[in-house]
């Protein structure tokens, strides 16, 4: 699922492209994308984008006459800016939206068809689609530490709930966690001062630094590789692989359609956290630690 640093990426280039251009029309592909029907998406025919923005994992285009596309791409959902009347893509396309200098297509992989589009009026129907999240980039340590305390949750669980954090997913996330040498599966309400404050300053400087990162690989361009799995990364993705800052593999706990990838060296002081499912068939045969790790490999 595209997160902050990629939808800022995806903001940034669509505002150089669409921001005071009339939108003359969006075609829809798949009925199942639209989700409101007043008012009718007719409406935002012919109006004037005045601004883009992001609303958690949400891309908002503000209309003239405070009507307001919403758009979450969800997991799979992705964009790609073309050369006006573009044909909106067989098997993956679910609607372009047309502008005179160009189109721009939204598809989605797989057969799910989870992306949402949204047309709302005034700001208390955009404030409906608004989840809650704080934005760490913006907010104080002090407001940080309050909202991570409202719930008893893993961190992981917590930083990834849109209704405590805002725009932070699963990759991300694992990200954060190993640069702040903290276990995705600690209690959000047993952290020190020390370690709130670590996690408080690694969420901000991963995000920055991975919208820096993705902003320059994009260029002038419009971004079209847009992916939670970037071979870059310290953790997310790179089960088995060497940890690049103490040297030992990254480990991987699946759970329903999530994972948390952490390395056990960095985050857990060498114990590797059980995997419901793997510890039950191996039993006494799971390793505990990464001794016992290298011992049976």
């Amino acid at each position: 699922m595209p997160e902050l640093p990629d939808i800022e990426v995806y903001l940034n280039s669509l505002d150089k492209r669409v921001r005071g251009e009339n939108l003359t029309a969006i075609r829809i592909a798949n009925p199942f994308l639209l989700r409101s029907v007043s008012p009718p998406i007719s409406e935002a025919n012919a109006r004037c984008i005045t601004t883009v923005n992001r609303l958690g994992k949400r891309i908002v285009f503000a209309l003239r006459g405070e009507l307001y596309l919403v758009l979450h791409l969800m997991i799979a959902g992705r964009l790609k800016w073309s050369k006006p009347g573009t044909p909106i893509p067989g098997r993956s396309g679910l609607a372009a939206f047309d502008f005179t200098s160009g189109a721009l297509l939204l598809t989605e992989a797989g057969s799910k068809r989870r992306a949402s589009l949204y047309l709302v009026s005034g700001k208390q129907g955009l404030a409906a689609h608004d989840p809650g999240g704080l934005e760490v980039l913006e907010c104080t340590l002090a407001q940080f530490r309050t909202r991570l305390g409202t719930e008893r949750h893993t961190l992981k669980r917590s930083l990834t709930d849109p209704h405590l954090f805002s725009g932070i997913g699963n990759a991300y996330s694992d990200e954060i966690l190993h640069n702040a040498q903290l276990s995705p599966f600690k209690i959000s309400t047993d952290l020190t001062e020390d370690e709130c404050a670590r996690l408080f300053e690694a969420c901000r400087e991963i995000l920055v630094a991975w919208t820096e990162r993705l902003r320059q690989e994009a260029g002038d361009g419009f971004p079209d590789k847009v992916t939670a799995f970037r071979k870059e990364m310290a953790v997310h993705g790179r089960f088995r692989e060497p940890c690049p800052v103490c040297g030992a593999p990254v480990q991987r706990i699946v759970y329903a359609a999530n994972e948390a990838n952490y390395c056990a060296g960095c985050q857990t002081g060498g114990k590797i956290l059980a995997d419901r499912m793997l510890s039950r068939l191996l039993k006494d045969d799971w390793p505990r630690t990464l001794d016992e790790l290298e011992t049976s490999s």
